[in-house]
């Protein structure tokens, strides 16, 4: 069976930290919906969604795997997502897919740095909070989480159901509660009333009928009202399960289907079309009978069928023998075959609505957040753009293989395509490739899917630490290039001024010459010149930022002046004018976030001082553990990781966020600038 009308579908992302459940509930919603018969194990490697033999072996989802089930006339759509911190652009990929943001929380654990990421990337969904483990949890341990999620995220948690007094079984408080059952913390009652008064605050009419009525609303009455709860923010359910037992996982089931919005009830897509500045708000509605626009949220690359582009389905209707555009390409695909995934199993299927999520595979020109279409009206149309964190950590990567570059390249490009958080640059100064993620673990996967999957053998050294330069005054040169030695000769002058820009600001290029000095088609030369010395650097040799490069004047000669003669003159009078300038190196920063036992605070606290770290905040998320945050020199990280270990003996987590840059030290900017001379003396 396939989905045939857009309002039977619900689109769901687990999301939440590592450990909390999600993918054994997943297993669990497939059992009690009959889609499987057995609960599969992460122990045993035989779950539906952590079919990757390294995610296997690993005993942790890698990335993004999707399952459907059928409940009650809906067809549920769920995304189980990785919960290691190092693998959140992976999960956040997910979200443009769905409506439904389901955030798993332990009952034991507790609120971790991984469900305030979810709940706060996906504050524009409608959220739900998932309890798990309720089995294992006692009765504090329940009451103090209930009480922590509303301290964190706001009076909006509110339960929707609640655990009995044995945790054998949830007791419904919103279709048919049951009053007079015990229930471990709060009550029926209570819980009722709450969700019910939160509801009717947003219908005038409604809280009306409400106040004569008293508790005899029936919960189709509040639908409408409980779904524009659900987009605003105003309201986010939390209900409880234990994926083991059983308890609550029918109800969740109910709670998907009933309350949580089908495509047409959730937020709309933020599509725009246009480019940059002029890119323009577009209404994207989920009509079968529309042009078809599909968002493609993620790429895989699959050893059978090649290279797998998932989509969501936004509007239109798709089915075998489409023909369908990327983006503004005038060339256009047909889909052959439309796939539906259940996790490793891919299914064709006859047809997708709008709401529904599919796939297609061997389309090579395919890639992450690409929009599909299948006329040309929707060339420019885009989706807004899913904030990812900026990746943090480095490996430089030499081939042991002579040849094995070009193979390197390939390899590094599918998994690029396959995650948002790693990027791949090449650092001139070392002649080295290098990747960048957002922990060593992220890294150490990558080395892993390059050795497996590409036969990669790799050598791996630190990379250089991305300093930046700026300068703290306002400066002018003037560079007069000039070549005479027979024939045709070079001549340009530049005269420019080069000012200070607040932190973040980026490139500025000015043009104040009068009188035409410098011809116009000369300007681009000295443009390019002028880019080229910002590259490179003045003092440490790192490039530069925050500046802004007025050019004030300049001199031509009608002979021999040329091209390369205004990039030379540009380049010089750049340097010269950033030298001129106090140049400033800058450090990249880091935010640390750390849980620890609270017996290693002090030990932590040192860490960071050794580091030349500043803690900024801690917190107590649970009994016996302390968070703390710091922002430190990402040139102190190195070696962080195993030393966090030592200290902790393994029971730890961080979490690494980039920070934008300050000042480096007089010692540090000495040593870059001494060392940048030598380099350049030596060449």
């Amino acid at each position: 069976m396939t989905p045939t009308s857009v309002h039977d579908i619900r689109n769901v992302a687990l999301l939440g930290h590592s450990g909390g459940g999600k993918t054994t509930l997943l297993e669990a919603l497939l059992v009690a919906s009959g889609t499987i018969g057995a609960a599969g194990s992460i122990e045993r490697g035989d779950t539906v969604s952590d079919f990757d033999a390294q995610e296997k072996a690993m005993g942790h989802s890698l990335a993004t795997s999707i399952a459907h089930f059928e409940w009650a006339g809906h067809w549920v759509n769920m995304l189980d997502t990785p919960g290691l911190p190092d693998l959140a652009g992976r999960a956040l990929s997910a979200l443009p897919a769905v409506e439904t943001a389901a955030v798993v929380v332990s009952a034991q654990a507790g609120i971790e740095s991984g469900t305030r990421r979810m709940m706060d990337a996906a504050a524009d969904k409608c959220r739900l909070i998932v309890v798990s483990k309720i089995d294992a949890a006692s009765t504090a341990d329940l009451t103090t989480l209930m009480e922590k999620l509303t301290a964190t995220f706001g009076r909006e948690c509110l339960p929707v159901n609640l655990p009995a007094a044995d945790r054998a079984r949830v007791i419904d408080c919103f279709f048919s509660p049951d009053h007079g059952t015990e229930t471990a913390f709060s009550s029926v009652t209570a819980g009722h009333e709450a969700i019910i008064d939160q509801v009717v605050e947003l219908d005038e009419a409604l809280m009306a009928s409400y106040l004569e009525q008293g508790e005899s609303l029936d919960p189709e009455q509040l639908h409408a009202p409980f779904e524009q709860a659900l987009r605003e923010g105003h309201l986010i359910p939390v209900c409880f399960v234990s994926s083991r037992t059983g308890a609550g996982v029918n109800e969740l089931l109910d709670i998907l289907g009933r309350l949580m919005p089908d495509p047409t009830e959730g937020n709309p897509p933020r599509f725009v079309k246009g480019e940059g500045s002029q890119a323009q708000p577009v209404e994207v509605a989920p009509d079968p009978t529309r042009h078809v626009i599909a968002h493609v949220f993620q790429v895989a690359n699959d050893p059978y069928r090649g290279k797998l582009g998932l989509f969501r389905i936004h509007q239109g209707t798709l089915g075998p023998n489409s023909q369908l555009y990327i983006g503004d390409s005038r060339k256009s695909f047909k889909v052959a075959h439309l796939l539906r995934l259940q996790g490793k199993n891919q299914v064709e299927t006859p047809v997708g609505v709008p709401g529904d999520i599919c796939a297609v595979a061997r389309v090579d020109d395919i890639h992450p957040d690409a929009v599909l279409h299948d006329s040309h009206d929707e060339d420019t149309y885009h989706l807004a753009a899913t904030r990812y964190p900026q990746p943090v950590f480095g490996l430089a990567l030499i081939t042991r293989k002579h040849g094995d570059e070009q193979k390197l390249a390939e390899a590094l490009t599918r998994l690029v395509d396959e995650d948002p958080c790693l990027e791949v640059g090449f650092d001139p100064q070392a002649r080295q490739t290098v990747i960048r993620g957002l922990g060593e673990l992220h890294l150490k996967i990558v080395l892993e899917q390059l050795r497996t999957r590409w036969n990669l053998q790799l050598d791996t050294a630190t990379p250089t630490v991305p300093y930046r330069e700026t300068i703290a005054a306002t400066a002018e040169a003037r560079y007069r290039h000039k070549k005479q030695s027979g024939g045709a000769g070079q001549f340009g002058e530049v005269a420019l001024r080069v000012e200070a820009l607040p932190r973040g600001s980026g490139i500025e290029l000015g043009n104040e010459v009068k009188g035409g000095a410098i011809p116009t088609n000369f300007l681009p030369a000295v443009e390019k010149g002028v880019r080229q010395a910002l590259a490179e650097g003045a003092s440490s040799g790192f490039p530069v930022q925050d500046v802004r490069v007025v050019l004030t004047d300049g001199k031509h000669h009608a002979v021999d002046s040329n091209e390369i003669s205004f990039v030379t003159a540009g380049r010089h009078a750049t340097l010269e004018a950033l030298l001129a300038a106090r140049p400033i190196v800058l450090e990249p920063l880091v935010t640390v976030t750390v849980k620890v036992e609270d017996s290693h605070f002090g030990d932590i606290t040192a860490e960071f001082a050794a580091r030349r770290g500043r803690l900024t905040a801690t917190e107590s998320p649970a009994s016996g553990w302390t968070v703390l945050t710091a922002t430190v020199p990402m040139a102190e990280m190195e070696g962080f990781e195993a030393r966090l270990k030592a200290i902790c003996a393994g029971e730890s987590e961080f979490v690494l966020v980039a920070s934008g840059h300050e000042p480096a030290p007089q010692e540090v900017q000495q040593r870059l600038t001494k060392l940048h001379a030598e380099r350049s003396s030596g060449q």
